[in-house]
């Protein structure tokens, strides 16, 4: 089989081209035709020797997932899901507004973490997306979006928010992100690079050291009795060690806040008394509020909060100091919003299968 360029990162590619007996600056020319250029094929790299190029076409592609179905909403959000193979599709998100857009990358083919009130946990898990089918993901946007008149990128922000954890695919994210970071790949700043986690202390203690980039955390309960319930992940970090593992964050963190997103739930986590809860909860942790009003899939069980109990939850906040933003529903019409995407997945869980019942059994 032929090696998948797009796998490397700069280290990693200068330590392929070594072993092949080339110098150090092909690695980066190869990086800035790929990721700067868009360019897959190896003939168009015009200022690379032509012995090399003959050499990688016997050994190497630049292999990025093919495109399966794309769609745009009314607001602008435009959606791909993207083939991995073997019967599986991964979707990714590109939010326009006024000032960036954001590319939304997913990490997994499915999620393990079942959190119930995410449509993509509730399709179960197949597998972990390589390196180059995460960063692939962004290579096909830009390579989609093209550039603005003044050769800016139109993807100025990338989050890590898509399908799966990205914490539970550590390396391959690592390596991801570090092209991103890279000024011969994407050159994207760390405070423009944010990877959502549901909590997985450890790697956020890794993270940290290997690769610090902006952080955000899928918190969506105030107490561990309701958040054992809605994300299982906290039965093995619940919010004391989730909450330190923030403070230890923050201490290399490109910025000096951690985003608590929190989907509010009509009836389960969107009262006063839960705003209040959180307050104390995260009193020693510099942070902004993120909430998101619940995008509806079919049975979820949940239902959206009403716009005045979202309001109140905000003002409690607000009052307290905290920033708050309340999320967009952005491109919904498509199921592009969050914890929408559902892509393709052929499950080892056999979860599907449980939720097929569940939903009988209510009928």
């Amino acid at each position: 089989m032929k090696t998948n360029l797009l796998d490397f990162n700069l280290p990693q590619l200068t330590d392929h081209f070594a072993a092949m007996g080339e110098k150090p600056f092909r690695a980066k020319q190869i990086m800035r035709w790929m990721h700067q250029m868009g360019e897959a094929d190896f003939d168009a790299m015009t200022d690379i020797a032509k012995s090399l190029r003959a050499k990688l076409h016997a050994s190497a592609i630049v292999g990025v997932p093919d495109l399966m179905v794309q769609q745009q909403s009314t607001d602008g959000t435009r959606k791909w899901l993207l083939d991995v193979g073997t019967g599986n599709g991964v979707e990714t998100v590109f939010i326009p507004e006024d000032d960036r857009g954001t590319l939304c990358i997913s990490s997994q083919v499915g999620c393990a973490l079942e959190c119930t009130f995410c449509s993509t946990g509730r399709q179960g898990f197949n597998r972990n997306l390589s390196t180059a089918e995460i960063i692939g993901q962004l290579w096909w946007a830009n390579k989609a979006m093209g550039v603005t008149p003044k050769n800016e990128r139109i993807v100025s922000n990338v989050v890590m928010m898509g399908m799966g954890e990205p914490l539970a695919n550590f390396d391959n994210v690592v390596s991801a992100l570090q092209i991103m970071l890279d000024d011969h790949g994407y050159g994207l700043s760390r405070r423009r690079v944010t990877v959502s986690t549901s909590g997985m202390v450890p790697q956020m203690d890794r993270l940290k050291e290997v690769c610090p980039v902006a952080l955000a955390v899928s918190l969506h309960a105030s107490n561990d009795r309701i958040r054992d319930e809605i994300v299982p992940l906290n039965k093995k970090y619940p919010l004391k060690e989730l909450m330190a593992a923030c403070q230890r964050y923050l201490v290399k963190a490109p910025r000096d806040f951690i985003t608590f997103e929190y989907v509010m739930l009509d009836g389960v986590n969107d009262r006063p008394e839960h705003a209040r809860e959180l307050i104390e909860l995260v009193r020693d942790v510099p942070c902004k509020f993120n909430l998101i009003p619940f995008n509806p899939f079919p049975n979820s069980g949940y239902d959206r909060s009403s716009n005045n109990a979202i309001r109140n939850f905000r003002e409690i906040l607000q009052e307290a100091g905290f920033i708050v933003t309340v999320r967009k529903t952005r491109g919904d019409d498509i199921d592009a919003a969050c914890g929408q995407l559902a892509g393709q997945v052929q499950d080892k869980t056999k979860r599907q299968e449980k939720w097929i019942r569940i939903a009988e059994d209510k009928d």
